[in-house]
């Protein structure tokens, strides 16, 4: 027996510590100061470039972004660690990822009236898993009480995407009624705080999307009208931290252990290729992506999202028409589209037609076209 996917609901949980680009830059600007006062005679010499200071203005001249959350705010603006810590947890204990993708699954299921043990599967898709194993899905799953199964899926920043259509085909087939797609996203841990070029750019948070039979559906839900993933190869965005190297993350000549990017080149790649894919995806749908109601894009860089929106539409997007959390929350990798979707659905009508979109490294690319049940 085949069923029809739908969202029936989605959850969030929001780390209580925020972080503004005054703050971050004041920390950055001393750790600047202090690598310059003690490499002055390598700088003066010419052996060794002087590191330059980073502003409020060129973060959000160059990515729109002005605050994020994070998990650990002291340590962060610590210029002597610029790095999240926190005590090391037993394997008795709930791990961190799993404890923040419980909350926001718990929203999830508390607002689509859903008990857990109605679940029946739990999909933890996200880019800055805890561990290797056991699977963060199945720890959530243990928390949660759903008996089923779960697994754990690495697609960078379109995780929460591709999760959906997995769910989604999951209800298709009818091998499941129920599925938890959780997007726990500790971003700050693979961020180097140290880089001028991308200290600002990442935040902490948590997502979770309820995709269900419409069978069993409550009666505000979306409509999934269709999903397309995409992945096309790039070194333009690369984290090279891994259980094969025993480098230490935070250690000079360890860069790329940490997040790296070439944003130009990401910038003039990702941009024609989603807004294609948008259109192309629209048409086989039979929708006119000139008449999409709302676009809730993936939350990377102010920027590409507004030429993807202008390329889709047909037309400069306004904030209606293509809300962003870019400005409060950074960019949550698979979670920021998620977010986007929670906090700006309630105002549409039944009927209305949105697209969700993330894009990220790979690259990936995961479209999900949605309709307001009527």
């Amino acid at each position: 027996m085949t069923g029809r996917p739908v969202i029936s609901a989605t959850g969030l949980f929001t780390p209580v510590e925020s972080i503004t680009n005054e703050e971050l830059v004041a920390s950055f600007n001393e750790y600047v100061k202090r690598h310059n006062e003690a490499h002055a005679e390598a700088i003066a010499a010419g052996e060794m470039e002087p590191l330059q200071e980073s502003s409020v203005e060129f973060i959000e001249k160059a990515s729109g972004i002005k605050a994020r959350h994070v998990m650990a705010k002291e340590p962060v603006l610590d210029p002597d660690i610029m790095a999240p810590r926190w005590p090391e947890r037993s394997n008795e204990e709930l791990s961190i990822l799993a404890e923040i993708g419980v909350k926001a699954a718990r929203d999830a299921l508390a607002r689509a009236g859903r008990d857990p043990k109605d679940v029946d599967a739990v999909l933890c898709a996200a880019s800055n898993m805890e561990r290797a194993y056991p699977a963060m899905a199945i720890e959530i799953q243990q928390a949660l009480g759903i008996d089923g199964f779960g697994f754990d899926m690495n697609v960078a920043c379109s995780s929460a995407t591709f999760g959906i259509q997995t769910a989604a085909d999951y209800i298709r087939s009818g091998n499941a009624r129920s599925v938890l797609v959780v997007s726990p996203e500790i971003t700050s841990g693979h961020l180097n705080w140290r880089d001028r070029d991308s200290h600002f750019i990442f935040g902490d948070v948590a997502t979770a999307v309820l995709v269900e039979d419409a069978a069993i559906a409550p009666a505000v839900h979306w409509d999934i009208l269709g999903t397309r993933l995409k992945t096309v190869f790039s070194n333009n965005i690369r984290n090279n931290f891994g259980f094969l190297n025993r480098a230490n993350p935070g250690s000079e000549g360890s860069a790329d252990k940490l997040f790296v990017q070439e944003g130009r080149k990401v910038f003039k790649e990702v941009v024609p290729m989603v807004a294609e894919m948008i259109v192309s995806e629209a048409g086989r749908l039979g929708l006119d992506p000139h008449a999409l109601r709302r676009l809730w894009l993936h939350q990377a860089n102010a920027g590409m999202n507004r030429l993807i929106a202008h390329r889709v539409l047909g037309h400069e997007a306004n904030a209606d028409e293509s809300p962003t959390v870019l400005d409060t929350y950074g960019n949550t990798s698979s979670a920021g589209s998620i977010i986007a979707f929670h906090l700006h659905n309630e105002d549409l009508a039944p009927g209305d037609t949105g697209l969700i979109c993330s894009f990220g490294a790979g690259y990936s690319a995961g479209t999900v076209f949605v309709r307001k049940a009527a």
